[in-house]
């Protein structure tokens, strides 16, 4: 064969070969290439020649967009090298990025004879195809570890069955319900298998296993959603059924225990005091309401309304802390006081309430009653000291007072308020009529808060006749209160006024006024003005009585202040601070209705008075009875021993003056010498008063 024989043949095979190819001859010369070689790189038909250095090839394949993230000379470099490192013989491939971004594949083989045999190989499909798989791979391996942390990072158990009841998949959650075992839990383990050892451990709803496992098949047969709340080994769990639409299901796992628990125990907080423990006003009034057709029937019941005295005084005296333990003491006592079948509730602050079903009579109302009084006044001893309270009640019997809730708790409560009128611990049932006295009350209760700003209060004044001057020396400001065209007597309002706390704004308006009257008067006639114990509850009282004082422009010697033994019978540091500060401004401080309480003589003890007025019930039968002359006498000759004048009240009669007067008494306030009177009259009264004076002293001069 000739020579171009050959040549052809050589041509045509190497144009017929599926990819790239040329040869570098040893130093690095281009020997031959195909048309594969030049379409790869985008060499024209005429740019390559043999012989042409590899470096130039390489600068003008870059020059056409090959390899674009590596400088020519860097390609280069590289490119010798992995040849002249591959001179065995072996077959060594690499990869390039040509133009338009297609991969070549190079495997390059050394010749001794010829030099570098390359082959240029498009993968880019290839590598796409591969990189496709690569993503899918990594992608379904994500989702596969998300999977497994959302399924066991749920907090509910989570189990998959095929249609055929085998495991699919399951979660850590629902391993640890169910305290499963690991062999348990592979995948493919049949239903009964699982039911079979919940059985075995007490995870079950009782029954045979048979029974058990029957059940759980029904729930699976319906193919439907379904959800059951079940009681398994002392533990409340929560199942839910979802079936799916190739035969299987998914079922739910919660266990709920703590939250039933929770639930259990806010539903008790809701209906419970917190204090005591006791059921609270909600739950009182369900139990009334269940009790009403036993009512209705003629079932008899009584409810017990109980008011805790004096703890008020108590709670604000010796704190909140020293209140609540007094709270659940006598809740406790409370306790002990009634049956098994009573139901007792804290209804708020100190009031609790009774219910008594079912009762024979009356009579086992008046039982319990009698029994709390008696438990609840026996002393507390509470940090080292010992306190007394007592208790107030007020007793509602059905069906007579009432077959509904709300007759028999409003009666209950309208009995209570008639057991607190007449003196506190003690006990009093409904009678009709009540409702009307209360809503009496809460009409003057209403009038009261309105009457400071309709300026329906006014003074009136009784004078104070000295015996020995045998003139008026000082007045006592009364107040009264003209509503609805009638006068109100401070009998009927000013326990209301007490209760409410109207009667620090009133009292503070009494003392004004009165100051402001007697800086008018001629002389030095004292006012006396009456304070009410709620007043020295009010930190404000000293000072309010010097801008009083500072408001008439009247001395303090000139204003008396009269209290009642209650304002201490607390023996409270603030209230005999209080005393004290007034004095020492030079207010008199005189004490009213002395002889009316059980420990007046101590009171005298702990506080330096200037003045005693013996209580007008003395004077009543000072005439006829002895005991009452003795015990006038000895008041009299004891405020003379202590330095305190004395003022007999309530005096009448003539003859009644004579016997005060002969026991030394230093004033009289009575009718005999004055009612009390409007401002005008008595301003004349205290002129003529004072004309008498002016002419004894010019006699006397």
């Amino acid at each position: 064969m000739s020579d171009l024989a050959e040549t052809l043949l050589l041509d045509a095979a190497l144009e017929n070969i599926p990819y790239g190819f040329c040869v570098w001859s040893p130093q690095f010369t281009l020997v031959m290439w195909n048309q594969h070689y030049n379409n790869f790189y985008g060499f024209s038909d005429d740019v390559l020649h043999r012989g042409m250095s590899l470096e130039d090839v390489v600068q003008l394949s870059s020059r056409l967009g090959n390899h674009p993230d590596i400088t020519p000379d860097a390609f280069y470099e590289t490119y010798t090298a992995e040849l002249l490192a591959n001179r065995n013989g072996a077959r060594l491939k690499s990869q390039e990025v040509v133009r338009g971004g297609r991969t070549i594949e190079t495997a390059h083989a050394y010749s001794a004879a010829l030099g570098w045999v390359v082959t240029h190989e498009d993968i880019t499909e290839e590598v796409a195809r591969t990189e496709v798989a690569q993503k899918r791979k990594l992608e379904l391996e994500r989702q596969n570890i998300r999977l497994d942390a959302a399924v066991n990072n749920i907090s509910q158990g989570l189990c998959m069955m095929d249609a055929r009841g085998r495991l699919v998949i399951c979660n850590e959650p629902y391993a640890r319900i169910y305290s499963l075992p690991d062999q348990l839990l592979r995948p493919g383990t049949q239903l009964e298998q699982i039911l079979g050892h919940l059985f075995d451990v007490g995870m079950s709803t009782g029954g045979t296993r048979e029974e058990y496992i029957i059940w759980r098949r029904e729930i699976i047969a319906r193919r439907e959603y379904g959800k059951n709340v079940h009681e398994l080994n002392n533990r409340t769990i929560m199942m839910q059924h979802h079936p799916m639409k190739d035969g299987g299901w998914v079922s739910t796992h919660e266990d709920i225990t703590e939250q039933k628990q929770n639930e259990a125990r806010i539903h008790h907080l809701a209906r419970h005091d917190a204090l005591t423990d006791l059921p609270n006003r909600i739950e009182f009034l369900d139990q009334m309401a269940k009790a009403e057709a036993g009512l209705s029937r003629g079932e008899m019941a009584a409810v017990l309304y109980i008011d805790l005295d004096h703890f008020k005084a108590v709670n604000d005296t010796l704190g909140h802390a020293v209140g609540d333990e007094v709270i659940k003491q006598a809740s406790a006592r409370l306790w002990g006081a009634t049956r098994e079948t009573d139901v007792l509730a804290r209804l708020g602050g100190d009031e609790f309430a009774l219910l008594m079903r079912p009762i024979d009579g009356s009579d086992a109302a008046a039982r319990v009653a009698d029994r709390i009084i008696r438990a609840i006044g026996a002393p507390m001893h509470i940090g080292g000291q010992q306190i007394e309270i007592g208790a107030s009640v007020g007793i509602a019997v059905g069906p007579g007072d009432g077959v509904k809730t709300d007759t028999l708790v409003k009666n209950a409560d309208l009995a209570l308020y008639k057991a607190k009128s007449e003196g506190r611990s003690n006990y009093h049932f409904f009678e009709s009529g009540m409702d009307a006295e209360l809503q009496q009350r809460r009409t003057i209760e209403a009038g009261l808060r309105m009457a400071l700003q309709r300026n329906e209060l006014r003074l009136v004044y009784q004078p104070l006749l000295g015996l020995a001057e045998n003139c008026v020396i000082c007045v006592e400001a009364l107040l009264r209160w003209d509503h609805d065209d009638r006068t109100i007597s401070p009998v009927e309002f000013i326990p209301i006024a007490e209760e409410t706390g109207l009667i620090v704004p009133i009292g503070e308006w009494v003392l004004r006024q009165a100051t402001k009257a007697a800086a008018k008067w001629p002389g030095a006639v004292r006012v006396a003005v009456n304070l009410s114990p709620i007043q020295f509850k009010n930190r404000d009282l000293v000072d309010v009585v010097k801008s009083a004082l500072a408001d008439a422009r009247l001395p303090a010697s000139r204003l008396e202040l009269e209290i009642t033994e209650s304002v201490l019978l607390a023996d409270n540091d603030a209230t005999l601070k209080a005393l004290h500060d007034l004095r020492a401004m030079g207010v008199r401080i005189s004490m009213d209705d002395f002889g009316s309480g059980y420990s007046s003589l101590s009171y005298l003890r702990s506080f330096p008075f200037d003045k005693i007025k013996i209580d007008r019930s003395f004077m009543r039968d000072l005439t006829d009875r002895k005991d009452s002359q003795a015990i006038m006498e000895a008041v009299i000759g004891l405020g003379r021993s202590l330095g305190m004048s004395t003022t007999a009240e309530g005096v009448e009669t003539e003859e009644q003056l004579a016997l005060v007067r002969a026991q030394g008494a230093t004033e009289i306030q009575g009718f005999l010498f004055s009612p009390p009177l409007p401002p005008a009259a008595l301003f004349n009264l205290l002129l003529a008063d004072a004309g008498v004076l002016q002419s004894k002293v010019r006699k006397a001069g």
